[in-house]
C-alpha cells in the first residue's frame, strides 16, 4: 500500500514598498520560504532577469538545488547500506530553463555534478553504479517532466 507524505511550507512576500501591486515596476519581488518547526527563513526572489534580487534565492535555483538534495540524500543512503564509505560529496549542478516569447517556460533538463571521495578500501566501480539506483529512486527527480542527468565524478582517498 502507498504511503502519503505532506509537506508544508510558507511563503510570504515582503516586497511591498508602500504601494502594492500598483504597477509591474512599482514592487520588490521579495518573499521569504519558511517551514513549520524550521528556525531559518530561505530569503528569496525572482532572478534578476525578472526584476528580482540576485542576493536572494529564486525558485528555479531551490528546484535545481531539491533535485540535487534529493540525488545526494538517496546516494549516501545507498552507500550507507552497499559498504561504500563515502568521506566527501560535493554537487555543481546546474538547470537549463526555455523562456518562450509569451513569457513562460519550462526546465529543459537539470545535470548534477556530483564530486565523490571514498574510501581507499570501496569499491569504486559499485560507488559509481550507485549513481544510477539513486536516480531511479529520487522523489523529486521522479516528480518532474524533464530529464534530470548526473555525470559523477568518482575518486579514492589515499
Amino acid at each position: 500500500m502507498a504511503t502519503t507524505h505532506q509537506y508544508v511550507t510558507s511563503v510570504r512576500w515582503t516586497g511591498n514598498l508602500g504601494v502594492g501591486t500598483t504597477g509591474y515596476a512599482d514592487y520588490s519581488r521579495d518573499h521569504e520560504v519558511a517551514a513549520p518547526g524550521k528556525a531559518v527563513s530561505i530569503p528569496g526572489s525572482s532572478d534578476p532577469q525578472f526584476r528580482g534580487d540576485a542576493a536572494r534565492y529564486n525558485p528555479e535555483e531551490l528546484l535545481v538545488a531539491s533535485l540535487s538534495q534529493c540525488h545526494m540524500l538517496w546516494y549516501l543512503h545507498l552507500c550507507a547500506v552497499n559498504a561504500v564509505v563515502v568521506e566527501a560529496y560535493v554537487d555543481s549542478a546546474f538547470g537549463n530553463m526555455v523562456e518562450e516569447a509569451s513569457g513562460s517556460g519550462a526546465f529543459s533538463e537539470v545535470v548534477l555534478r556530483p564530486h565523490v571521495t571514498i574510501s581507499a578500501a570501496s569499491d569504486i566501480r559499485r560507488a559509481a553504479e550507485l549513481h544510477n539506483v539513486a536516480a531511479k529512486l529520487c522523489f523529486i527527480a521522479n516528480s518532474v517532466k524533464f530529464p534530470v542527468r548526473h555525470e559523477p565524478q568518482m575518486e579514492s582517498s589515499r
